[in-house]
Protein backbone atom coordinates (compact mmCIF):
# COMPACT_ATOMS: atom_id res chain seq x y z
CA UNK A 1 0.00 0.00 0.00
CA UNK A 2 1.46 3.39 -1.30
CA UNK A 3 1.91 6.44 1.12
CA UNK A 4 -1.05 7.94 -1.32
CA UNK A 5 -3.24 5.21 -1.07
CA UNK A 6 -3.15 4.93 2.73
CA UNK A 7 -3.64 8.84 3.19
CA UNK A 8 -6.50 8.87 1.06
CA UNK A 9 -7.99 5.77 2.73
CA UNK A 10 -7.25 8.32 5.98
CA UNK A 11 -8.74 11.44 4.43
CA UNK A 12 -12.28 9.60 3.03
CA UNK A 13 -12.12 7.92 6.85
CA UNK A 14 -12.28 11.51 8.42
CA UNK A 15 -14.48 13.10 6.14
CA UNK A 16 -16.88 10.13 6.45
CA UNK A 17 -16.74 10.55 10.01
CA UNK A 18 -17.05 14.15 10.32
CA UNK A 19 -20.32 14.30 7.98
CA UNK A 20 -21.77 11.73 10.38
CA UNK A 21 -20.89 13.67 13.65
CA UNK A 22 -22.84 16.50 12.48
CA UNK A 23 -25.68 14.83 10.72
CA UNK A 24 -26.09 12.93 14.12
CA UNK A 25 -25.65 16.26 16.19
CA UNK A 26 -27.90 18.45 13.53
CA UNK A 27 -30.63 16.12 14.18
CA UNK A 28 -30.41 15.87 18.44
CA UNK A 29 -30.17 20.18 17.69
CA UNK A 30 -33.59 19.68 15.92
CA UNK A 31 -34.92 17.25 18.48
CA UNK A 32 -33.67 19.29 21.00
CA UNK A 33 -35.49 22.53 19.76
CA UNK A 34 -38.72 21.46 18.59
CA UNK A 35 -38.82 19.71 22.64
CA UNK A 36 -38.30 23.67 23.75
CA UNK A 37 -41.31 24.50 21.98
CA UNK A 38 -43.61 21.97 22.34
CA UNK A 39 -42.78 22.00 26.19
CA UNK A 40 -43.19 25.61 26.71
CA UNK A 41 -46.06 25.49 24.51
CA UNK A 42 -47.13 23.13 26.56
CA UNK A 43 -47.12 24.69 29.76
CA UNK A 44 -46.92 21.11 31.49
CA UNK A 45 -45.12 20.73 34.87
CA UNK A 46 -44.48 17.28 33.93
CA UNK A 47 -42.46 18.40 31.00
CA UNK A 48 -40.27 21.36 31.46
CA UNK A 49 -38.34 22.76 28.25
CA UNK A 50 -34.70 21.64 28.23
CA UNK A 51 -33.62 24.96 28.95
CA UNK A 52 -35.00 24.79 32.58
CA UNK A 53 -33.83 21.49 33.08
CA UNK A 54 -29.92 22.52 31.94
CA UNK A 55 -30.65 25.14 34.68
CA UNK A 56 -31.43 22.65 37.47
CA UNK A 57 -28.91 19.80 36.21
CA UNK A 58 -25.80 22.62 36.29
CA UNK A 59 -27.42 24.11 39.55
CA UNK A 60 -27.53 20.15 40.76
CA UNK A 61 -23.88 19.20 39.68
CA UNK A 62 -21.69 21.67 39.01
CA UNK A 63 -21.87 24.42 41.55
CA UNK A 64 -19.48 22.56 43.80
CA UNK A 65 -15.75 24.25 45.32
CA UNK A 66 -12.99 24.71 43.18
CA UNK A 67 -11.16 22.03 44.62
CA UNK A 68 -13.73 19.36 43.75
CA UNK A 69 -13.51 20.52 40.14
CA UNK A 70 -16.60 22.57 40.83
CA UNK A 71 -18.43 19.68 41.45
CA UNK A 72 -21.30 18.75 43.97
CA UNK A 73 -22.11 16.26 46.76
CA UNK A 74 -24.88 15.14 44.49
CA UNK A 75 -21.97 13.37 41.95
CA UNK A 76 -19.66 12.33 44.54
CA UNK A 77 -22.77 10.55 46.93
CA UNK A 78 -24.84 9.40 43.91
CA UNK A 79 -22.97 9.45 40.48
CA UNK A 80 -19.81 7.85 41.22
CA UNK A 81 -21.45 5.16 43.30
CA UNK A 82 -24.02 4.26 40.63
CA UNK A 83 -20.94 3.95 38.11
CA UNK A 84 -18.78 1.76 40.59
CA UNK A 85 -21.58 -0.57 40.56
CA UNK A 86 -22.55 -0.65 37.18
CA UNK A 87 -19.21 -0.91 35.75
CA UNK A 88 -17.99 -3.78 38.78
CA UNK A 89 -21.51 -5.78 38.08
CA UNK A 90 -20.90 -5.52 34.18
CA UNK A 91 -17.04 -6.11 34.56
CA UNK A 92 -17.78 -9.20 36.74
CA UNK A 93 -20.36 -11.00 34.31
CA UNK A 94 -17.52 -10.28 31.23
CA UNK A 95 -15.15 -12.40 33.63
CA UNK A 96 -17.27 -15.15 34.21
CA UNK A 97 -19.01 -15.36 30.72
CA UNK A 98 -16.38 -14.90 28.62
CA UNK A 99 -14.89 -17.62 31.24
CA UNK A 100 -17.43 -20.08 31.53
CA UNK A 101 -18.95 -19.64 27.98
CA UNK A 102 -15.41 -20.68 26.03
CA UNK A 103 -14.88 -23.42 28.43
CA UNK A 104 -18.71 -25.01 27.50
CA UNK A 105 -18.78 -24.03 23.74
CA UNK A 106 -15.44 -26.40 23.17
CA UNK A 107 -17.04 -28.90 25.40
CA UNK A 108 -18.35 -31.46 23.02
CA UNK A 109 -21.79 -32.19 25.66
CA UNK A 110 -21.19 -29.34 28.21
CA UNK A 111 -24.02 -27.51 26.39
CA UNK A 112 -26.45 -30.37 26.24
CA UNK A 113 -26.79 -30.72 29.90
CA UNK A 114 -26.11 -26.66 30.77
CA UNK A 115 -28.32 -25.27 27.99
CA UNK A 116 -31.52 -26.13 29.45
CA UNK A 117 -30.45 -24.67 32.78
CA UNK A 118 -29.33 -21.27 31.37
CA UNK A 119 -32.32 -21.14 29.62
CA UNK A 120 -34.18 -21.43 32.67
CA UNK A 121 -31.92 -18.69 34.17
CA UNK A 122 -31.95 -16.56 31.55
CA UNK A 123 -35.57 -16.35 31.39
CA UNK A 124 -36.20 -14.77 34.63
CA UNK A 125 -36.28 -10.79 34.55
CA UNK A 126 -33.48 -10.06 36.93
CA UNK A 127 -35.99 -7.21 38.79
CA UNK A 128 -37.65 -10.14 40.36
CA UNK A 129 -34.80 -11.42 41.99
CA UNK A 130 -34.07 -8.00 43.25
CA UNK A 131 -35.62 -9.31 46.72
CA UNK A 132 -33.63 -12.44 46.60
CA UNK A 133 -30.44 -10.54 46.74
CA UNK A 134 -31.66 -8.02 49.24
CA UNK A 135 -31.96 -11.14 51.48
CA UNK A 136 -28.52 -12.72 50.74
CA UNK A 137 -26.53 -9.32 50.44
CA UNK A 138 -28.83 -6.74 52.93
CA UNK A 139 -29.55 -3.64 51.28
CA UNK A 140 -26.07 -2.94 50.47
CA UNK A 141 -24.05 -2.39 47.23
CA UNK A 142 -23.81 -5.95 47.21
CA UNK A 143 -27.37 -6.45 46.45
CA UNK A 144 -27.27 -4.08 43.19
CA UNK A 145 -23.76 -5.59 41.87
CA UNK A 146 -25.53 -9.07 42.66
CA UNK A 147 -28.30 -7.91 40.26
CA UNK A 148 -26.18 -6.34 37.76
CA UNK A 149 -23.98 -9.57 37.16
CA UNK A 150 -27.07 -11.74 37.03
CA UNK A 151 -28.93 -10.13 34.46
CA UNK A 152 -25.52 -8.93 32.54
CA UNK A 153 -23.73 -12.14 32.24
CA UNK A 154 -26.21 -14.57 29.92
CA UNK A 155 -25.66 -12.43 26.76
CA UNK A 156 -21.96 -12.44 27.24
CA UNK A 157 -22.00 -16.42 28.00
CA UNK A 158 -24.14 -17.20 25.13
CA UNK A 159 -22.63 -14.87 22.60
CA UNK A 160 -19.00 -16.79 24.41
CA UNK A 161 -20.21 -20.01 23.75
CA UNK A 162 -21.46 -19.48 19.75
CA UNK A 163 -18.26 -18.08 18.92
CA UNK A 164 -16.05 -20.49 20.75
CA UNK A 165 -17.78 -23.25 18.83
CA UNK A 166 -17.31 -21.63 15.57
CA UNK A 167 -13.46 -22.04 15.56
CA UNK A 168 -12.69 -22.81 11.84
CA UNK A 169 -12.04 -26.57 12.17
CA UNK A 170 -8.92 -26.26 10.03
CA UNK A 171 -7.25 -24.10 12.27
CA UNK A 172 -8.49 -27.04 15.04
CA UNK A 173 -6.60 -29.74 12.87
CA UNK A 174 -3.63 -27.65 12.49
CA UNK A 175 -3.11 -27.17 16.14
CA UNK A 176 -4.28 -30.80 16.87
CA UNK A 177 -1.24 -31.84 14.75
CA UNK A 178 1.01 -29.59 16.07
CA UNK A 179 0.15 -30.45 19.46
CA UNK A 180 -0.16 -27.01 20.36
CA UNK A 181 -0.45 -26.20 24.20
CA UNK A 182 -3.80 -25.71 25.89
CA UNK A 183 -3.38 -22.23 27.03
CA UNK A 184 -1.62 -21.42 23.33
CA UNK A 185 -4.35 -22.55 21.78
CA UNK A 186 -6.89 -20.94 23.66
CA UNK A 187 -5.11 -17.47 24.20
CA UNK A 188 -4.40 -17.56 20.16
CA UNK A 189 -6.22 -19.11 18.55
CA UNK A 190 -9.98 -20.18 20.16
CA UNK A 191 -10.77 -16.30 21.70
CA UNK A 192 -9.77 -14.16 18.64
CA UNK A 193 -12.18 -16.82 16.76
CA UNK A 194 -14.61 -16.08 19.18
CA UNK A 195 -13.84 -12.03 20.20
CA UNK A 196 -16.42 -10.79 17.30
CA UNK A 197 -19.89 -12.75 19.50
CA UNK A 198 -18.14 -11.79 22.50
CA UNK A 199 -17.69 -7.89 21.83
CA UNK A 200 -21.56 -8.19 20.28
CA UNK A 201 -22.41 -9.82 23.91
CA UNK A 202 -20.41 -6.94 25.81
CA UNK A 203 -22.07 -4.17 24.30
CA UNK A 204 -25.58 -5.66 24.70
CA UNK A 205 -24.76 -7.05 28.51
CA UNK A 206 -23.39 -2.70 28.67
CA UNK A 207 -26.59 -1.78 28.36
CA UNK A 208 -28.20 -4.14 30.60
CA UNK A 209 -26.20 -3.25 33.17
CA UNK A 210 -27.11 0.33 33.09
CA UNK A 211 -30.67 -0.18 33.14
CA UNK A 212 -30.23 -2.82 36.47
CA UNK A 213 -28.01 -0.02 37.84
CA UNK A 214 -31.03 2.33 38.38
CA UNK A 215 -33.56 -0.29 38.94
CA UNK A 216 -32.02 -2.55 41.79
CA UNK A 217 -31.30 1.28 43.06
CA UNK A 218 -35.39 2.44 43.21
CA UNK A 219 -35.53 -0.48 45.70
CA UNK A 220 -33.99 -0.26 49.11
CA UNK A 221 -30.39 1.82 48.05
CA UNK A 222 -29.60 4.79 50.20
CA UNK A 223 -27.72 6.73 47.51
CA UNK A 224 -27.21 6.56 43.47
CA UNK A 225 -28.93 7.51 40.30
CA UNK A 226 -31.80 5.62 40.90
CA UNK A 227 -32.28 6.44 43.92
CA UNK A 228 -32.02 10.56 43.30
CA UNK A 229 -34.76 10.32 40.36
CA UNK A 230 -36.94 8.29 42.51
CA UNK A 231 -36.64 11.00 45.11
CA UNK A 232 -37.09 13.60 42.94
CA UNK A 233 -39.98 12.34 41.42
CA UNK A 234 -41.69 11.57 44.62
CA UNK A 235 -40.98 15.47 46.14
CA UNK A 236 -42.43 16.39 42.46
CA UNK A 237 -39.68 18.13 41.13
CA UNK A 238 -39.51 17.54 37.50
CA UNK A 239 -36.52 19.69 36.18
CA UNK A 240 -34.40 17.59 38.83
CA UNK A 241 -36.13 14.48 37.70
CA UNK A 242 -35.72 15.06 34.06
CA UNK A 243 -31.91 16.28 34.97
CA UNK A 244 -31.40 12.54 36.02
CA UNK A 245 -33.09 11.10 33.16
CA UNK A 246 -30.65 12.84 31.00
CA UNK A 247 -27.88 12.31 32.71
CA UNK A 248 -29.19 8.54 31.92
CA UNK A 249 -28.65 9.16 28.06
CA UNK A 250 -26.12 10.59 28.43
CA UNK A 251 -23.89 8.17 30.20
CA UNK A 252 -25.49 5.38 27.70
CA UNK A 253 -24.16 6.93 24.78
CA UNK A 254 -20.68 8.12 26.35
CA UNK A 255 -20.31 4.17 27.71
CA UNK A 256 -21.41 2.87 23.81
CA UNK A 257 -19.15 5.74 22.38
CA UNK A 258 -16.07 4.32 24.02
CA UNK A 259 -17.12 0.82 23.97
CA UNK A 260 -17.20 1.05 20.24
CA UNK A 261 -14.15 2.68 19.55
CA UNK A 262 -11.83 -0.14 22.01
CA UNK A 263 -14.18 -2.70 19.86
CA UNK A 264 -13.04 -1.14 16.74
CA UNK A 265 -9.31 -1.33 17.90
CA UNK A 266 -9.05 -4.72 19.49
CA UNK A 267 -10.72 -6.13 16.14
CA UNK A 268 -8.83 -4.15 13.57
CA UNK A 269 -7.24 -7.46 12.90
CA UNK A 270 -10.17 -8.88 11.22
CA UNK A 271 -10.30 -8.78 7.48
CA UNK A 272 -13.71 -7.44 7.44
CA UNK A 273 -12.65 -4.08 8.86
CA UNK A 274 -8.83 -3.78 7.68
CA UNK A 275 -10.59 -3.70 3.86
CA UNK A 276 -13.05 -1.07 4.80
CA UNK A 277 -12.45 2.37 3.65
Amino acid sequence: MTAATLSGRVGRRAARGAATVVRNWLLFAILVVGWEFAARAGGSAFFPPPTEIAVAAAKLWFTGPASHLFLTDAVFDNVFPSLGRMLGGWALAAVVGIALGVAVGRSATAMDYLGPLFAFFRSIPPPTLIPVFAVLFGLSSGMQTGSIIFGAVWPVLLNAVDGARAVDQVKVATARSFRTPKAYWLGMVVLPAAAPKIFAGLRVSLSISLLLMVVSELVGAYNGIGRSLLNAQQNFDFPIMWSWLVLLGILGYVFNTIFLAAERRVLAWQPTRLGRD
